[in-house]
């Protein structure tokens, strides 16, 4: 088995041994003005860093806690804005897609499909996203044990595709809570596929906030410290600049005007983690 496999999304090279690459942008998006603004003070901060960034944001969001809640734009208007920001910026984006019908569809434009981790063992949506070719992203369920993702793996791999990722994002701890054991993401690792490292959605409050999600978003930063110190190829991380406001994942967002420090953070647990293997 080849240990350290790597996976291209764009002219980006992701793999466990490599510099990591970033996932980042809103949870869900709002508009195209919005997305634009954040796309291009993330663009600014990351060639700033060196860091290779996915512009990541939600079309739909469809398993937000309450029937009230804000879900997104809609698959047709969002897709145009993907667009958009790839003609404008030259990054690659990624998003979240929920029923088999919408592969296709997505991977016209968006260059990493992403199975939400409620979706992850659902058979049929792992085949339709593994069919386009594209590179998957799959996150964690939370009900999951790390060495259950290579049944997950298999699945992919038998459409032919081998553009995967593996995403890390806490497991179910009690209720309205998750914990993140760090000893999954090696495990992940031992399949070969790179692992990504959800920061901010591990320290989600699933309902903690009754009809809303809640969390604890200045843990965010720790644990993804303590992710990168095992050696991985990335790091999701939603990122909007004024979280409490945000329609979607507030409290668990990182702040626009925090991102930089944190980022050059990251670089150094990294740089140290790389320098070892």
């Amino acid at each position: 088995m080849e240990l350290n496999k790597v996976v291209k999304v764009s002219n980006y090279n992701i793999a466990n041994n490599l510099p990591f690459t970033l996932m980042a942008g809103p949870c869900v998006l709002e508009s195209k003005e919005h997305a634009m603004f954040m796309c291009g003070e993330l663009v600014k901060i990351t060639k700033n860093l060196g860091i290779n960034l996915i512009y990541k944001s939600s079309y739909d969001k469809a398993n937000r806690t309450s029937i009230n809640a804000k879900r997104g734009l809609g698959l047709k208007e969002s897709l145009k804005i993907f667009q958009d920001i790839k003609d404008k910026f030259n990054i690659p984006v990624i998003t979240d897609i929920h029923e088999p019908h919408q592969c296709a569809e997505v991977a016209e434009v968006v260059d990493v499909l992403q199975i939400p981790a409620f979706l992850c063992r659902q058979t049929d949506l792992l085949l339709s996203a593994g069919k386009t070719g594209k590179t998957i992203n799959v996150k964690k369920g939370q009900f999951l044990a790390p060495w259950d993702m290579k049944n997950i793996v298999s699945k992919i791999e038998s459409t032919g595709n081998k553009n995967i990722l593996l995403c890390e994002r806490g497991a179910s701890f009690g209720y309205n809570n998750l914990v993140v054991d760090m000893t999954g993401l090696p495990i992940m690792a031992e399949t070969g596929y790179p692992v990504i490292f959800d920061a901010t959605h591990s320290v989600q409050k699933p309902g903690g906030g009754g009809d809303k999600t809640s969390g604890n978003r200045e843990y965010a930063p720790v644990l993804a410290k303590a992710a990168l110190a095992t050696g991985i190829a990335g790091i999701f991380m939603e990122v909007h600049q004024d979280p409490d406001n945000a329609p979607s994942d507030g409290p668990n967002m990182i702040e626009l005007s925090k991102a930089e420090q944190i980022l050059s953070e990251f670089l150094k647990f990294d740089n140290l983690a790389k320098s070892l293997m």
